[in-house]
């Protein structure tokens, strides 16, 4: 099942606890998982999608750590193949923007509404 079905459905209850998940969608979540496994590159992210205007320059954010600029480029574009930013250059600079959908996935997989569900529990309620 895709997030696309998830999302069409209204299905109140994570993925991961309702069905196994695909080979296909368990490699794409993973890839995106790996990527924010590192705290600098879940930091990036936080800098950017918590940036005013929902884009950050590159320039904006190097600051932020005690990193070269080429180790820098290099965890974004770690984000970047991970589906989770997407860029653009205008002029010297470099522009990232979080990609809303790849978040939505990450959180689709894991959301389980209401109290504190047991996986046990969530197929009783499917089931019944």
């Amino acid at each position: 099942m895709s997030n696309q079905d998830v999302t069409e459905t209204g299905a109140c209850c994570s993925p991961l606890v309702r069905e196994p998940l695909t080979e296909d969608w368990a490699g794409d979540l993973s890839r995106m998982f790996k990527a924010l496994g590192d705290p600098v590159r879940l930091r990036l992210l936080s800098l950017v999608a918590s940036h005013e205007g929902g884009e950050a320059c590159v320039c904006d954010i190097s600051d932020t750590f005690d990193l070269s600029q080429p180790t820098i480029s290099h965890h974004l574009k770690v984000l970047r193949q991970a589906g989770l930013l997407d860029c653009e250059r205008r002029g010297t600079w470099v522009y990232y923007w979080v990609i809303p959908a790849a978040l939505q996935q990450l959180s689709a997989v894991l959301l389980v509404e209401g109290p504190t569900v047991t996986a046990a529990d969530a197929c009783a309620e499917v089931t019944a």
